[in-house]
């Protein structure tokens, strides 16, 4: 008996311990966690003291879950760039699942933005050797935005410009527009069919998580295109944790005093989404129609000053993440339609009969976007990117008659066409960080162009081969930061600059200060459209020139960032910067001198840009405000010949103002933001050679809005946009290009409301 009592006290304990450990694991923690201005911390992550494998992250909403802890006391970490670490104690009890709100402030010891574009990996914004503005998701949830294009026309140093016989809407850059703007999604280059930049107006604004924006040539990095800067669209990702959300959004807008419910006249938005996440494992999809009904203005009959556009966008992705790899694969598709109606021409014997000409343009835009992030070693990784992109443009010409309504094809030339453009696009690239004070990285890039439809001179292809390197030093304590590229270049069509060097230069000053500059020589590639385009009818005569050259730019600047307050509760920071732009070989539209009136595509000799810029970030209790000023100047190409004295640049300022202000008590938060425009001035040539001043008016910007949120799950928000009521700008220029010249430049249509409603359900599992 004496040694059956002790072997039963010696398997006691094999035998409860797993009964306790199972018992004592079956409670959880949920719960969400917001920053001090009452948002949400979107992807903070949470650990527990003594469960470390138990770590997670919140998700965009900041609620997060922690199951399987034992009984008992245990501090919970929370933890998010930007702000201080945040504990918090909990207990669990009788395995229940405890609920909490977690908090974090803002740090005066850390940046609050990570930045990844142009960086060798994911850096804190003071880290990084390039002058990047970010624009938060917060602030593109504010605006209660529909799509890109609202967010950055508050942006200093930019400007958009439409075409309304095209539908079209173009985006500039520190006064370079078209090709010199590289547009990327999540790091890839978004093709476009021409030099505007149309993919802006075809992202599905519900999926950024926030936009990236680099002034100065990233040409080493990013290749052709990007003289100007590129301008990064981050999208939503998932953070592993096990969940189920469903998104779903709906919108309503005046366009002008013009309104009708859900359709036709108006704005009108609505988005589903969903998104399922099982480490290591993540699927999402959604749709977005966006309908505008078009905006009169001062046109008459049928006829409408904006067209109107239907809009369908589709998203779906599948992921896979594991500590060593990440891989996923993302398709984004564009079904877009423009409708010029035309005006009712009458017949003089039966003015109450006639016919209309009008024109539709379609555009599909099937992208699909591979990446993968594989880590061998903690100093060595492998990134690898391809896209497909199949985009093609259809113009239908109808002529309907009145009042029947009998529809039939307009059979003149040019009345009927179909355009499509094809781009491959694979980049891999390594980084080697070989110690704290050197890292390397490197890089192949191959892209194949193929266009082919009947305004294009047969079925032209180009293929760009590139191998590129950017190490980056750190020295001085890492006080300051050196990142000299190279980029190899090789075309099939054009003589391509051959070697594109770049240096990149941040030095700490001081515990406040930081300089930046920069020196990179800048590349833009000549377009398929400007190389083979042919265009004949009874409007255009246009043909593109397969002799151009690439255009090239020599480039500078520099900026001084003051970090002046750096408080638990207030930040203070100031940036002065300054930029200069040369180049050679520019691309224009010009008369053909000997092909008489026919247009075609330049090498013009040279065109410069310049300016400077300031701009100020105050984040104080529930209060963030930015206010910048920027001047701007570009090339006077008449000032060569003149013998007037004329300015070498025509000089434009800017001046903008965001402000956020969250009022906590009741879960609201309002955005202001403002822009003033200045008057663009410019010369021409007038009858006799004589050169006179012309201009485009300057004019203000400015949008209001309100967030509000309802419960757990649901989001109003409300707004004007455009409170000063902008429609069309003066235009005093009379000599132009292809496209007819007109005495006014369309800019938007005029004051607007909105109100929208957003549910956000979320489960983890």
């Amino acid at each position: 008996m004496r040694y059956l009592k002790r072997y039963l006290l010696y398997f006691i304990p094999f035998l409860v311990l797993p009964c306790l450990t199972a018992f004592s694991q079956s409670g959880a923690v949920r719960g969400v966690l917001l920053l001090s201005d009452g948002t949400p911390a979107a992807y903070a992550t949470i650990s527990v003291d003594n469960a470390p494998d138990q770590q997670t992250a919140a998700n965009a909403r900041g609620e997060f879950l922690i199951p399987k802890l034992a009984d008992g006391q245990h501090l919970l970490h929370f933890r998010m760039v930007g702000h201080e670490e945040s504990v918090q104690p909990v207990e669990i009890k009788d395995g229940g699942i405890t609920e909490i709100t977690g908090r974090l402030n803002f740090s005066s010891k850390q940046l609050q933005e990570v930045v990844v574009t142009g960086q060798s990996g994911p850096q804190s914004l003071r880290q990084s050797v390039y002058q990047v503005r970010t624009i938060s998701s917060e602030r593109i949830r504010l605006r209660g935005a529909t799509n890109v294009t609202t967010i950055l026309n508050t942006e200093l140093g930019i400007r958009f410009e439409n075409d309304m016989a095209l539908g079209t809407t173009d985006i500039e850059l520190l006064g370079m527009s078209g090709q010199n703007v590289k547009i990327l999604l999540d790091g890839i280059p978004l093709p476009d069919r021409s030099e505007i930049r149309e993919s802006l107006g075809q992202i599905d604004i519900n999926t950024i998580e926030r936009i990236e924006i680099v002034e100065g040539p990233m040409s080493v990095i990013y290749g052709t295109d990007a003289l100007a800067g590129v301008i990064n669209i981050i999208t939503k990702k998932g953070n592993g944790e096990r969940s189920l959300a469903i998104n779903a959004r709906i919108q309503e807008e005046t366009a002008n005093t013009e309104y009708d419910f859900m359709h036709n006249r108006g704005v009108h938005n609505e988005n589903l989404s969903v998104t399922w996440q099982h480490r290591p494992w993540q699927f999402s999809a959604g749709v977005t129609r966006n309908n505008f009904g078009g905006w009169q203005g001062a046109s008459t009959g049928r006829a409408k000053a904006w067209m109107p556009k239907d809009q369908l966008l589709t998203t779906a992705m599948a992921g896979y993440r594991t500590n060593k790899m990440n891989l996923w694969y993302r398709f984004n598709g564009t079904d877009e339609s423009l409708n010029n109606l035309g005006d009712i021409n009458s017949n003089r014997d039966e003015p109450e009969r006639g016919v209309a000409t009008d024109k539709k343009y379609t555009t599909w835009r099937w992208f699909h976007q591979v990446q993968g992030e594989f880590t061998f070693t903690p100093k060595l990784t492998l990134s690898v990117a391809g896209s497909y992109t199949d985009y093609s443009r259809k113009t239908q010409t109808i002529n309907t008659e009145f009042p029947s309504g009998k529809a039939t094809l307009n059979l003149g030339e040019g009345a009927q066409d179909k355009n499509s453009f094809n781009v491959l696009f694979t980049r891999a690239m390594v980084n080697f960080n070989a110690n704290p004070s050197f890292i390397l990285t490197g890089g192949l890039e191959y892209t194949h162009n193929e266009a082919m439809g009947p305004r294009i001179q047969g079925t032209p292809t180009i293929s760009d081969y590139a191998l590129f390197f950017s190490p980056e030093l750190r020295l001085a304590n890492q006080k300051i930061n050196l990142r000299p590229g190279v980029r190899l270049i090789h075309n099939s069509v054009y003589d391509a600059p051959p070697v594109i060097p770049s240096l990149n230069i941040k030095t700490t000053l001081g515990p406040k200060v930081d300089l930046r500059m920069a020196y990179a020589r800048g590349f833009r590639a000549p377009a398929l459209r400007e190389l083979y385009f042919w265009f004949f009818d009874s409007s255009h005569d246009m043909k593109g020139n397969p002799d151009l050259k690439a255009e090239s730019s020599d480039s500078f600047n520099a900026f001084l960032n003051f970090n002046l307050v750096q408080k638990t509760d207030t930040r203070f920071t100031t940036v002065i910067g300054g930029f200069y732009n040369h180049f050679r070989n520019r691309i224009d539209l010009a008369l053909d001198p000997n092909d008489l009136p026919v247009y075609s595509y330049f090498n013009i000799y040279r065109f410069k840009t310049t300016g400077a810029n300031l701009n100020s970030t105050l984040f104080w209790k529930s209060l963030q405000a930015t206010l910048g000023a920027q001047w701007t100047g570009t090339y006077n190409e008449l000032s060569e010949t003149d013998t007037q004295s004329l300015p070498e640049f025509n000089w434009s300022p800017e001046v903008n103002f965001n402000l956020i202000y969250s009022i906590e008590p009741i879960k609201t938060s309002i955005n202001l933001s403002y822009k003033f425009t200045g008057v663009r001035p410019g010369y021409e040539e007038a009858t006799g050679g004589a050169i006179q001043q012309v201009k485009v008016d300057g004019y203000h910007m400015a949008d209001i809005s309100a967030n509000k949120a309802i419960g757990k799950y649901l989001t109003l928000n409300a707004g004007v946009r455009n409170l000063l009521d902008v429609t069309n700008l003066r235009n005093t220029a009379t000599q132009g290009d292809a496209h007819s010249v007109t005495s006014s430049k369309a800019m938007s249509y005029g004051r607007s409301y909105f109100i929208g409603l957003a549910v956000n359900w979320y489960k983890a599992h």
